[in-house]
């Protein structure tokens, strides 16, 4: 799979299929690869890629800090999220994009089309993470990577992650660059040399910024309201995708569709049908 520099980032992606572009924001939080549309959780039930591929070119990436795709140890946002996804299908000379978001790529997905509406044609999100349980793991996350740096140091954390396979979410201890410090040896190297002090101001505010509520990350009710990006929203229903956050996103999307049915009859018979439904519309 290509790897391109993407504003001093490397980023692996893959494009699969044939037809308009659908931009997908992969699920799996601080782990989320691309392989995670066909091997993580529940999406590797639902078939999505297979199911869209002979109608839309399918365009997959792991998210920076995750899979093979690079890294740089600054304050995690979602304005830089959404920096690499404008970059991505830039390099891919894509002037709009179908966008579809899992789990935690929904707030990438809605914040894109914030940033940039005149780029998107429309946004499936599909169970999207939130809710105060979802905040709450996430700070806990935090805390307990922060807890082993102070005891272990910064080398501690490369030679844990690179001794595991186990992400962030997994592990904790590990913290959110354990992607590139196994993949990229002088990142690994400026990691492990960098100030201690310096280190838990970028972490500290990392998660204040990025999970700043009880409801779905990354983007503000105001700006919601007054988007007129066609939206699918398709609601979880566990600790970390709460019903409220799709609720929240119905409340706040001003020109959406909301498919009220359960997560158990959201099958792979008919998740993708309805996702193609509404693309072919928009």
């Amino acid at each position: 799979m290509p790897i391109v520099d993407l504003g001093g980032i490397p980023t692996r992606y893959q494009t699969v299929g044939e037809g308009p572009p659908l931009l997908m924001f992969s699920p799996g939080g601080f782990d989320s690869s691309l392989e995670n549309w066909t091997t993580f959780g529940r999406y590797r039930d639902l078939g999505f890629v297979d199911a869209f591929r002979s109608s839309y070119t399918c365009v997959v990436f792991d998210r920076r800090e995750s899979g093979r795709s690079g890294g740089r140890v600054e304050r995690l946002t979602w304005s830089a999220y959404v920096d690499q996804a404008l970059r991505l299908i830039d390099h891919l000379g894509l002037d709009r994009v179908h966008t579809m978001g899992g789990c935690v790529g929904c707030s990438t997905a809605a914040a894109l089309a914030v940033a940039a509406p005149e780029r998107v044609r429309s946004m499936v999100l599909f169970s999207p993470a939130g809710g105060p349980r979802y905040r709450m793991a996430q700070h806990r996350r935090f805390v307990q990577h922060l807890a082993f740096v102070a005891e272990h140091g910064l080398p501690a954390v490369v030679d844990l992650a690179r001794s595991t396979e186990a992400g962030f979410s997994q592990d904790p201890r590990v913290g959110p660059w354990a992607a590139p410090l196994r993949t990229d040896a002088a990142f690994a190297a400026s990691y492990a040399a960098g100030d201690p002090a310096r280190y838990e101001l970028v972490v500290t505010g990392t998660v204040r910024g990025l999970f700043d509520r009880d409801t779905v990350p990354g983007v503000e009710a105001e700006d919601l309201m007054t988007l007129d990006v066609p939206a699918l929203v398709v609601p979880g229903q566990d600790s970390s995708h709460a019903p409220s956050a799709a609720r929240y996103l119905q409340e706040c999307l001003p020109v959406h569709e909301y498919w009220d049915v359960p997560v158990a009859e959201q099958t792979a018979l008919t998740a993708p049908r309805r996702i193609l439904t509404f693309l072919g519309e928009h």
